[in-house]
């Protein structure tokens, strides 16, 4: 009897976690994009986008586009505040052997926000996701703060 009631404790607890994981805030940009669903739809179209786009295509010729996908998904998903943490590698860290330039960087946002803007995302919505973006091009570039002012 005592095992079914440990059993029954650790459940439980395991399901208030569960849940609590669970809880998104409402105000998120996750949840006003419309969270899971739609971010799995903008990350497919958006790597569509990415493969197409000559000007930073050949970044992927080597890469699993799978794991790369689900990467995506986890990230932005985190990112945009959902229901789970990021638990990959911070940008700098992800990005420091790719030798980045400011204008792989720009073909990026322009891909990302073309690919919102395709998903009929409110305007506004896009450009706080925009501005969010932005604010990782110093880390995505391996830059100090100080060098991206004279762009």
């Amino acid at each position: 009897m005592r095992t079914i009631a440990l059993a029954a404790l650790l459940f439980s607890v395991s399901f208030a976690n569960a849940e609590e994981a669970r809880k998104v805030d409402s105000n998120s940009i996750y949840a006003r994009l419309g969270g899971h669903e739609a971010i799995d739809a903008a990350v497919d179209l958006f790597y569509e986008k990415m493969l197409a786009d000559e000007r930073v295509a050949f970044f992927f010729e080597d890469v699993n586009m799978n794991a790369q996908i689900r990467k995506q998904k986890e990230f932005l998903s985190a990112a945009f505040g959902g229901p789970e943490p990021w638990k990959g590698e911070d940008m700098r860290t992800a990005h420091k052997n790719l030798d980045l330039r400011p204008e792989d960087f720009q073909a990026v946002a322009e891909n990302l926000q073309s690919t919102l803007k395709e998903l009929k995302v409110e305007e506004a919505l896009v450009q706080e996701i925009m501005a969010l973006v932005g604010s990782l091009k110093d880390d995505v570039l391996n830059r100090k703060p100080e060098t991206s002012k004279a762009e």
